[in-house]
């Protein structure tokens, strides 16, 4: 077992890749033993180790009654057209067909191979070929089932708060980047900023995906209240990461320009973001007092031109200029900020531990 866990930590070979390889010897070790074909079983093994000990749980369910109605209808068109070209064909197109109109989606990739790698290696005694390929299926699936659930139970939380870390770092830098396009004489803008953001909601996304993995593997695997408390407060973050995400998003689509700012607001613009700026990229996500003063100023600025250019001469009473609309974003985006804070402090032990080491 102490071998396994040092060769979990050896890049190349992840958890994941060991389970897999452990399911496939164990299940060749398994079919050998009882002198029934390998090959079935181990196709199965390979394609249904999954995330989580839950994944493979729930879909061992559905693997196996589709995996008996792909080997059905392997069966059955053997009988009628033997080993030719449209058996092959049908039993493909009738396997995803079937599966798919029962729902069982999951077990889709597992029926179809299992069911045409069966029909070359049919005997007279097809009726007997049917229960051992599924026999030996099942098998790959109890197999691989078990080592999930048993073996090196994945712990996604590290990930998560890596993650976390660098998606605040990439939002501080995304952030810079806007703020000094919408002041800018020359724009370098749109592609690469927008392109920055569809990494950050798409790395938002993955670390998403990671946080219901952990859920779901807590379901069966025990966990100290320690490891719950810090996943509760990666959940918290990542909360008020996508208000930040939903203001950049409106930032980026900003239209501004260097004469729409005086050099004295320019100024107040970017000393801000580099206060903004640090204060994401800090994992306890303190805010200087500096920075409530110049939220102030940018505050008394944004009442300024919402009463001197409210009303616009294209008619429109109730449209903002995109200068209101900028300083209105940034006043919102400090207002997370302050949030972030407050967390970060009440819980200054977590972040220390979790986060200062991811």
């Amino acid at each position: 077992m102490q071998m396994i866990h040092s060769l979990a930590k050896f890049k190349i070979l992840g958890g994941r890749t060991l389970k897999t390889g452990i399911a496939v010897f164990l299940t060749a070790l398994i079919c050998g033993f009882f002198n029934l074909p390998i090959i079935f079983a181990v196709i199965t093994a390979i394609v249904t180790i999954e995330h989580t000990a839950a994944d493979s749980i729930k879909k061992a369910l559905i693997r196996f009654p589709a995996s008996a109605i792909g080997a059905l209808l392997a069966t059955s068109f053997y009988g009628i057209f033997g080993k030719g070209a449209l058996t092959f064909a049908l039993v493909a197109m009738l396997t995803i067909g079937i599966c798919h109109k029962l729902k069982l989606d999951d077990g889709i990739i597992v029926a179809t191979i299992t069911a045409t790698a069966m029909i070359p290696e049919f005997q007279e005694h097809h009726i007997v070929s049917f229960f051992i390929r599924l026999g030996t299926t099942s098998i790959g699936i109890i197999v691989s089932t078990i080592v999930n659930f048993f073996l090196l139970p994945p712990n996604y939380s590290p990930m998560i708060y890596k993650n976390i870390n660098a998606l605040y770092n990439h939002a501080g830098r995304l952030l810079k980047r806007i703020i000094s396009d919408d002041i800018a004489d020359d724009k370098e803008k749109n592609r690469g900023i927008q392109k920055s953001y569809r990494q950050l909601t798409a790395q938002l996304e993955r670390t998403y995906q990671l946080s219901q993995y952990q859920r779901e593997e807590w379901k069966y695997h025990r966990h100290t209240n320690e490891e719950r408390m810090a996943f509760q407060f990666a959940q918290k973050k990542l909360g008020a990461f996508q208000q930040i995400a939903y203001h950049l998003g409106n930032l980026q689509y900003v239209q501004t320009k260097s004469s729409d700012f005086s050099d004295k607001e320019k100024q107040l613009l970017l000393a801000l973001t580099d206060d903004y700026v640090q204060v994401l990229q800090d994992p306890t996500h303190s805010i200087k007092e500096e920075q409530f003063q110049r939220v102030q100023q940018l505050d008394d600025v944004f009442w300024k031109w919402k009463e001197e250019h409210v009303q616009q001469q294209t008619g429109y009473r109730h449209h903002l200029p995109p200068q209101t609309i900028l300083i209105y974003e940034l006043l919102c985006f400090h207002d997370v900020l302050e949030e972030l804070q407050s967390m970060s402090y009440k819980q200054n032990d977590m972040v220390q531990k979790c986060y200062l080491k991811a």
